[in-house]
Formats: structure tokens, sequence, C-alpha cells
């Protein structure tokens, strides 16, 4: 049964383990080897990620990795934000589209409101939004049970002047307090492969 914090939407219960300013490190290695050729792209990272939310039913996500340049100096290596949210259908009480405003009570305020959207698993079905400055927009659709998180792309919209990339997969844990995370990419031409992965503590 979950356990409703006063202080965060009853949606977002399942998620709000999540909740908080994470920093760590982490290794990107995507193998782009073309017949013989051996190419493995990668190197370690550190990653800055925040999660919260401003009193609706959705997490608010940004996150930025860098590298360390050979003078010691950060140099950005990616950025990306997004919302992470329950699955279900739209109700008169939820705003939008646009500015429009809600209509009526929520429908998911208590637990056992928030309960009945366990799927047959006895997880609850998640829908992830993440856009990245390069012209690329992805919807993750998955699930989270406990503390893992499983997602993988529905789609991935790209503008004409972004590079190749056609589906991920991400994994979420909370391991000994810390947030342990895995992306498979397919880009560039290849197949789905691994990509990168981080361990994250709790730092806000």
């Amino acid at each position: 049964m979950l356990r409703l914090d006063a202080d965060v939407p009853a949606e977002l219960a399942p998620l709000s383990w999540l909740l908080g300013v994470w920093e760590g490190s982490g290794v990107v290695s995507y193998d782009v080897s073309v017949g013989a050729a051996d190419d493995v792209r990668g190197g370690e990272f550190g990653q800055r990620v925040s999660f919260s939310h401003d009193g609706l039913p959705y997490l608010n996500y940004s996150s930025y990795a860098w590298r360390e340049g050979d003078d010691g100096a950060q140099e950005p290596l990616m950025v990306e934000t997004g919302y992470w949210r329950l699955s279900r259908n739209a109700t008169a009480a939820d705003p939008g589209p646009g500015m429009l405003a809600g209509e009526g009570a929520p429908s998911f305020e208590t637990a056992s409101d928030v309960e009945s959207l366990r799927n047959a698993a006895g997880a609850f079905d998640i829908e992830v939004l993440l856009v990245h400055p390069g012209g690329v927009s992805e919807l993750y659709l998955g699930q989270v049970d406990g503390p893992r998180i499983d997602v993988a792309t529905d789609a991935v919209m790209r503008s004409g002047t972004a590079k190749e990339h056609t589906a991920s997969t991400r994994m979420y844990g909370l391991v000994d307090s810390h947030l342990l995370w895995a992306w498979d990419l397919a880009a560039l031409g290849h197949d789905l492969r691994s990509h990168a992965s981080a361990r994250l503590a709790r730092v806000d």
C-alpha cells in the first residue's frame, strides 16, 4: 500500500523516491565499429540530476553532464530536460490543452485512488518525455515497480538538423541510497546497444 507525503501530490507517491538533487559520475561507451574496424567512443563523466514538482501530478526533470578537460575545467557533455508522470487517461480536472484550466476535483487524491492505477503486474505504468537541445525529443513508456524504473522509447522525434537517433531504453534504480541508471541507445546507423551508466548520490 502506498504511503503519501502531505507535501507531494498523491500521484507522485510511486515516483517520490526520485525527488531531490543527485550528483555523481559515470561512464559512456558506445561501440560504433564498422566491419573489422574497432571504434568505441566514450570516457568518464560527471552528472547532476534534479527531480522536483510544483504541486501538479508530474515530476520536473533536468540533467547536466560534463567531462573534465585537460586543464581540469568542466566541459559540457549533455543537457536534457523533461517530465515524468504516471500513465493514465486525462480527466476534466487536468489542466490543458494549452493554458485551459481543469474543472472539478482531481480524481486521484488518496492512496486508494492511486492504488487503482496499478497494472496487472502490480506496478505503475509511467510516461517520460525528454527533450534535448540538439533537436531530439523522446517519449518513453514503461513502469515503476518499487524503487526501479524501466522505460523504452515509444517515439523519437528529430528535427531535420539533428543527428540520427532512433530508439533508447533506460533503467533507474535506488540501491544503497544511490540512484543508479543505465542507458541503451540506437543511433548513428547502429542497433540498440549499451551507451552509458552512472551512480549518483543525493546532495539536496
